[in-house]
Parts: C-alpha cells; structure tokens; sequence
C-alpha cells in the first residue's frame, strides 16, 4: 500500500453532498423533459467490447479510451458516450420495433484524454438519439430539444451555431480539390485562417465565385440571408440540396418559436467522417467550449448491420453546472435536515414521530445519544441541522432549539 488511497485518480474527483444534489435535480429536470417528449431512457453497460467502437472506420478515437482485459483475453473499454450504444440496441434489440426510434441517457462517460481546462475523464452526459427518420422536421426537433434542455436546467444566454456538412462536400467536389487539399482545407477554415485560405485559393487557382465562398465560410453567420447569398455562389447539386435542407430545419425551428437562438455556420466543418448533413454546437456565456453538441449521422448504425438514419445531441451536465455558476444562476440548494432529540421514556414515540414526518416529507435525524435538553442547548449554536427539536418527558410538543429562541415550542 502506498500513499494513493488518499487520492482520486487524474480526470476524476468526489462530488460532494451540495453539488451531487444539484446534479440529480439537473438529471431529474432532463429526464421529466425527454419523456415528455416521447424520448425513452436507456441504459447501456458501462463496460461495452471495444469491438463497439473500433467497428467501420473506428467511431472514437483509440487513444480516448479506457481499454483492458477480461479474463478471456477480449478487450474491453469504458463507456466513451452515449450515441454509439445507443446505435447498437436499435440495430440488435430494437431491429423489429416500430420507427422513428427515441432515446434518452443520462450516464457516465469515460474518456481518457478529456483532462484539463474544466474537462474530466470521467463526467455526466445526457442526451437523446431520434432513429429513423430523414426529416428536416426530425433534425429541427433535436435542435429543439437541446435548447429546451438548457432552459429547463437554468441556462439563460444561448447561442446555437447549425452547419451543414454536406455543404463542404459538394465544394469539394465542384472545385476539384486534390485529397491533400480537401483535408487540409477544413482545419484551416475553423481556425479562421484567412491568410493561409488566400494562399491555398490563389495555389488551387480557384475561380472568382469559388474564392467568394471560402473566404466567406469562415465568419458569415445569420439565417436565411445566409442562404440566399450563398445559393447564388455554387452550383453542385450537393451544396443547393444542404442549403435547402438548412431552409427547411430553419423553417421548422422558426415554428417552434426557436429562431433567435440560431444562426448558421457553414464554417463549421468537424468530424466530417462521422456527420453526414445537420451538425450544431450550443454556446452560453462563461464556459470556452461547447455546452451541447450533436447532428446528423446515417450512417452510424450501419456498422452494427442495420441501415437506419439517425440525429440526435448530448450535453454534459458538468459543464452545464459550471456555466450556472458562472452566470451567476442559483443551483438547487440541498434540502435542509432537522434533528430530533428526546427524553430516554420516550424513544418510542420519538421513533414513530420521525417516521411520521418523515412520510409528511420532513428530513429529520434522531439522536441516539441520549442528549439532555441542556446538552443540545449547548450545541445548537454549532449545529449543522436547521432546526433541532426535543420531545419531552411529557406531553405530544416537540421544543424547537434555535440560535435565536432556545425553548420555543413546535408541532410535528
């Protein structure tokens, strides 16, 4: 044994009694919400065959995971998110049920290289997966449901960027980019490097409508004007098929009473292997990253043998805690606990007073110390119970033990 069983690992830490009670009542509020909205929890294994992710093209980066062996020499690996699981039961336990399919989960995710400025190894997601459905109207509902997500825990400035990876696609392809080109191109428009986008147009030899566009990629943000300045840019059939399909999520968001939430960001251009149209990013004062995440990917549940579209979100609830506070917005408070002590002839009806309260929802702890009334008295001051209380060696009336009036008499 060594000095570490004082410790928590790196990535990791304790959640104390205020902050774990304010999480719960965060997960509480989520889950009221995705039922509401037809979304079904699940729950998957915290332990999944590392064959779940490294299926395809490998659906997390193996460098992420927390990976080991069972006793069978198969490699195992902690549960990286919530999406892929959740990609699995559709195509295995859920292959014959009726679509579209709503999922819900509120987990633990374990990722090994999530260390540092504010991000754990081990932390809260929650999230909902919509299967089976290639609607823009499905899109727009997930959309929908993360902002109501972060209404519904607290969050009052919001800010939703949307893209449309599609979009890049058919750019790609209209402006015959070499390979080399096309994977370079889009690291350099999320870091908004206009220099090296004007070296990189002028050595392509782009055109003028062509160059047009990628300088505008990086920083045009709106909604419909958005549209209809680039729907006079290109040409390929790919990229008017993305900009009508932002239209229509747009269109639907409008409806949901959504739109000042939203703006469009065709810069954003992440995981392009993994997303395969809608893709969006929730932002709220005080934290420096993301509070939710999420898109469009058809193709993911094919790696589990079953080809079904898919969109969905997460959130993690850590980073939700951390920009409430931030913001200055109020956690829920822990309720308070109360402290019964009692004349040793009545234990009993001490007992079965506590009890009753109890069911009347009363948090409330009995002494088992044998206290005298004096005894208490002394200790009121330093309590860490809100009230304590004294049944007496007569009568039904519970003396109540304050820091203001030690003596006053109350009624459970």
């Amino acid at each position: 044994m060594g000095q570490w069983q004082f410790h928590t690992p790196d990535g990791v830490s304790d959640i104390l009694p205020d902050d774990c009670y304010a999480k719960r009542q965060l997960e509480k509020q989520l889950r009221e919400l995705f039922q509401r909205g037809g979304y079904q929890e699940i729950e998957t294994p915290g332990i999944e065959f590392y064959d779940v992710y490294a299926s395809g093209s490998g659906l997390a980066p193996q460098e992420g995971l927390f990976k080991f062996f069972d006793q069978q020499g198969r490699i195992l690996c902690l549960r990286y998110d919530g999406t892929v699981p959740a990609a699995r039961v559709a195509a295995t336990l859920y292959r014959d049920s009726q679509l579209p399919l709503r999922f819900s989960y509120v987990n633990s995710m374990y990722r090994y290289n999530e260390f540092g400025g504010g991000r754990q190894r081990e932390f809260a997601q929650a999230g909902v997966e919509l299967m089976g459905s290639q609607s823009p109207a499905a899109d727009a509902e997930v959309i929908a449901m993360a902002i109501e997500a972060a209404q519904a825990i607290g969050i009052k400035d919001l800010q939703v960027s949307i893209g449309q990876v599609n979009f890049f696609k058919g750019l790609v392809a209209e402006w015959g980019l070499a390979e080399e080109v096309a994977q370079k191109l889009p690291r350099l428009i999320d870091a908004k490097d206009m220099v090296a986008l004007e070296e990189l147009a002028d050595g392509v030899g782009l055109e003028a409508k062509a160059r047009e566009v990628l300088l505008l990629m990086p920083s045009l943000y709106g909604t419909y004007d958005v549209l209809d300045q680039l729907a006079g840019l290109v040409s390929n059939p790919l990229c008017l098929d993305a900009l009508a399909n932002l239209r229509a999520v747009l269109e639907q968001l409008d409806l949901y009473g959504l739109l000042p939430y939203v703006s469009l960001d065709l810069g954003q251009l992440q995981s392009l292997n993994y997303y395969t149209g809608i893709i969006f990013k929730g932002f709220t004062y005080g934290l420096g990253f993301p509070l939710f995440s999420g898109g469009r990917y058809d193709q993911l549940v094919t790696n589990f043998g079953r080809d079904l579209s898919a969109t969905g979100f997460s959130m993690g609830l850590n980073f939700a805690m951390q920009a409430l506070r931030r913001q200055g917005q109020n956690l829920p408070d822990r309720p308070t606990v109360d402290f019964l002590g009692y004349h040793p002839s009545r234990r009993a009806d001490a007992l079965a007073r506590a009890r009753s309260m109890r069911q009347d929802g009363w948090a409330i702890v009995c002494d088992y110390d044998n206290q005298t009334l004096e005894a208490l008295r002394g200790r009121v001051g330093n309590s860490d119970y809100a009230k304590v209380l004294y049944l007496g060696a007569e009568g039904d009336e519970l003396i109540t033990l304050t820091n203001d009036t030690q003596g006053g008499k109350s009624r459970g």
